[in-house]
């Protein structure tokens, strides 16, 4: 389980009071979830759904992921939730999957980018969990960076992104997982994966022996652009051999900085483990300002598909 690192009980509790009443009041707040941190406003009210658009630089119709309590409070954001939706919902949820369903009459076109959908994810960190239930609603939460750049895994991220800019950052310390959730499309009789995630396509094989990754569509979801995900500074994928002619030679798969001298990180050989260590090592390099940033191709593996995503989008 995560544990906040604030140092007493009652500062916590301080903390989580201090984020409801900036979110009651039409502001933003850093949130922790499993997956990457969040920046959270009020999914009702559109002066901060705004807010969220600005502070991040995000196009207007670039659709939000709305969190929410419990499964149960999808009834007030979506019009249909099939039972196969409801099926996935009870196994993953709490966790880091995002649901598409038929949005409900009455949710802002700014939430949805104008579209008849809506992405609904359930978090799983305690922290996040704690200011659903005390807020009484849904929060859109995006992650919380500027648009297109690295998510942030860490509440010191989210301030190093944004500044004052942002009032309030719940720190629920590393995040979990480290990338963000699968999204998977659930209107129809088939699944179908929009973005990879931790949840995997043989574990929805389960609910729908059809179910499948999809191919670009119409359908605007997060995360889902050519470009994401992207460090400032030029970053490539590369191979094993052309890494340890720059002298990046690690026992694990390697990332390295290219300014006038080489700076390189061994990441684990484990997608899990690898995951959770990306951005923030990302975040490091980047801070080098080298020239590029030389990242070793994980391996073409179904394990390590969510991975060559966000890589892919980084090095576009």
């Amino acid at each position: 389980m995560i544990h906040p690192q604030s140092s007493t009980d009652a500062s916590q509790a301080a903390t989580l009071t201090h984020a409801l009443s900036l979110l009651r009041a039409g502001e933003l707040v850093g949130m922790p979830t499993e997956t990457v941190y969040g920046l959270a406003a009020d999914a009702r009210n559109p002066e901060a759904i705004a807010k969220i658009f600005a502070l991040k630089g995000r196009p207007n119709n670039h659709p939000l992921i709305v969190h929410l309590q419990s499964a149960e409070h999808m009834r007030d954001w979506a019009s249909q939730v099939s039972a196969q939706a409801w099926a996935l919902a009870t196994a993953f949820w709490p966790g880091p999957m995002t649901l598409i369903l038929p949005k409900a009459p009455g949710v802002l076109d700014a939430v949805t980018g104008a579209q008849d959908s809506i992405g609904l994810r359930v978090p799983a960190h305690p922290i996040a969990q704690a200011l659903l239930k005390q807020f009484g609603d849904g929060l859109a939460a995006p992650s919380a960076n500027r648009f297109g750049r690295i998510s942030p895994t860490s509440a010191a991220h989210v301030r190093e992104e944004f500044g004052t800019d942002l009032a309030c950052v719940l720190d629920g310390g590393d995040s979990q997982i480290g990338l963000e959730s699968t999204i998977i499309d659930a209107r129809g009789s088939q699944l179908k994966v929009l973005r990879p995630g931790a949840i995997q396509i043989a574990q929805l094989q389960a609910f729908d022996v059809s179910a499948e990754y999809a191919q670009p569509s119409n359908l605007r979801v997060s995360g889902n652009l050519a470009s994401h995900y992207a460090p400032q500074t030029t970053a490539r994928l590369v191979t094993r051999s052309e890494l340890t002619e720059r002298r990046f030679g690690f026992a694990g798969l390697s990332i390295g900085a290219l300014p006038g001298h080489t700076f390189g990180i061994a990441l684990s050989e484990q997608p899990a483990d690898y995951a959770r260590e990306l951005y923030a090592a990302l975040r490091e390099l980047d801070a080098q300002r080298p020239k590029e940033i030389w990242i070793e191709s994980p391996p073409d593996q179904e394990d390590w598909r969510a991975i060559r995503d966000r890589l892919t989008r980084a090095c576009a």
